[in-house]
């Protein structure tokens, strides 16, 4: 066993931090040339539905400031509807993914590789938000309606509550009136002089 250990060649390794970091620093390199030609591929596929959808969003009305239609790029690029709703591009990178934010979590609209079955949604989801927007906004306005209905009624029933009370009070006195000149009538009479 002595000559088997004899005739191995010791083995030396040479470990240098320099080598080591320059290594993490290329792959840490690599890895976020990757990242970013992914987050470009994203971006590019929300900008092609964005430009699918730029005449919708030229229709909705210039006083409907509830949607935002913009790409927020970062790492996650994400083209936003509106305040609680936005599309991502998934991990395969050819799917979109439609998001809406809900009290109960998050909720997948719809998930579609077709660009144009995306955009038809998002085209119905505008339109609904803004007869949303036009219903509550009727709503608004016939509460508002209603409160002055209600308070012009209010002021003609405290106006006619007046009214039987005034002609109360004028037939009371008609009547108080009408007893005693009926009292000095009936003395007068009553005890000749």
């Amino acid at each position: 066993m002595s000559e088997m250990q004899d005739n191995v060649v010791p083995h030396t390794r040479m470990r240098s931090l320099r080598d080591a970091i320059r290594k993490v620093q290329l792959g840490e390199v690599e890895r976020s040339d990757v990242v970013v030609e992914l987050q470009d591929t994203e971006r590019a596929r929300l900008d092609m539905l964005a430009d699918e959808l730029k005449d919708v969003f030229k229709e909705i009305p210039e006083d409907d400031d509830q949607f935002s239609l913009q790409i927020i790029s970062g790492s996650t690029p994400r083209l936003w509807i509106d305040a609680t709703s936005h599309v991502v591009v998934g991990g395969d990178r050819k799917t979109y993914r439609f998001l809406k934010d809900t009290r109960l979590g998050r909720v997948v609209i719809l998930e579609t590789a077709n660009i144009d079955d995306m955009a038809d949604c998002l085209t119905e989801y505008i339109a609904e938000r803004v007869l949303e927007r036009e219903k509550a906004l009727e709503g608004d306005w016939l509460n508002n309606r209603l409160r002055q209905v209600a308070r012009e009624s209010h002021v003609v029933r405290v106006q006619e509550n007046r009214m039987p009370w005034l002609a109360t009070a004028g037939v009371f006195g008609v009547g108080l009136a009408t007893g005693i000149v009926g009292l000095i009538a009936f003395a007068w009479f009553a005890n000749p002089l």
